[in-house]
């Protein structure tokens, strides 16, 4: 599933050819996504100009000069993309613009969102407002951390995925990030103390500014845009099991914590 670094290197693609492009025209499948795709919302697009891309967690918000905003989330195999050629099997969204190529929503299992939203619809929309602080934010600290973690049995993997505390970090990075903390991802989240919580705030941060700026991580069936995401070369222990840890060469253990693989070291991360 694209992650956060993912997300944000689509919103920046977003940012730079998207934004000032007008919709001429709109097509799309009109197959049901995680929810229903609204044939008659999306046709409503042509004459839009978009005027803003965002994230919020592992959303994007791309702003529209109506005041609409276009909210899409790339499920587990959804890529938005500029491509030329016309419409090939999964494709459920095209708008073709004003310059250059069209803007293509395509899903494959069809896991994934699109919805043209008005501000009152945006405001109340049941994906976003729960979402917990961004990771990247100055919001997100290691007074923050321990303040969520405080009294906490469940294991600090199992917190750091919850996105009503931390929006959109991701298994990978939350796996990176706790080998680079030293710690051992079944430990209880409230047994983190104020030094271990600095530290992990400090890998957090600095694994997905890692990641944004090699353009994600391609994996599975996210296979990104044009080359991928070449943080998959940098991966310590994601999908490493069986092999040796790059610092001390014990083989890395795989375990299911709250259902997600959990990739780490028996002697790094205690």
């Amino acid at each position: 599933m694209p992650e956060l670094p993912e997300v944000e290197t689509v919103r920046a693609a977003m940012a730079a050819h998207l934004v000032g492009r007008t919709v001429a025209g709109a097509w799309t499948s009109g197959l049901r996504l995680r929810e229903p795709l609204s044939r008659a919302r999306v046709r409503s697009l042509a004459g839009e100009r978009f005027t803003g891309a965002r994230r919020r967690a592992k959303f994007l918000l791309l702003e529209l000069s109506s005041g609409r905003t276009l909210l899409v989330h790339l499920g587990m195999t959804g890529n938005l993309v500029f491509r030329d050629g016309g419409r090939i099997l999964h494709d459920h969204v095209v708008l073709t613009l004003d310059e250059g190529p069209p803007l293509v929503y395509a899903d494959a299992r069809r896991f994934g969102l699109f919805q043209v939203l008005t501000p009152r619809q945006l405001e109340r929309s049941p994906w976003l407002r729960h979402l917990g602080v961004e990771p990247l934010s100055d919001d997100f600290d290691a007074g923050y951390l321990r303040g969520a973690a405080r009294g906490r049995s469940r294991p600090i993997k199992s917190l750091l995925l919850d996105g009503r505390v931390v929006a959109g970090l991701g298994n990978i990075y939350a796996c990176e990030a706790l080998f680079g903390a030293r710690i051992r991802p079944t430990t209880p989240a409230g047994r983190i103390g104020p030094r271990r919580a600095e530290r992990l705030v400090e890998e957090i941060k600095a694994v997905l500014q890692r990641a944004v700026a090699k353009g994600g991580t391609t994996i599975s069936d996210y296979l990104g845009s044009g080359a991928g995401g070449r943080f998959q070369q940098e991966l310590a222990v994601y999908g490493r099991a069986g092999e040796g840890c790059v610092v001390c060469d014990r083989p890395l253990r795989n375990r299911a914590i709250a259902g997600r693989s959990t990739f780490y070291c028996t002697r790094c991360q205690t």
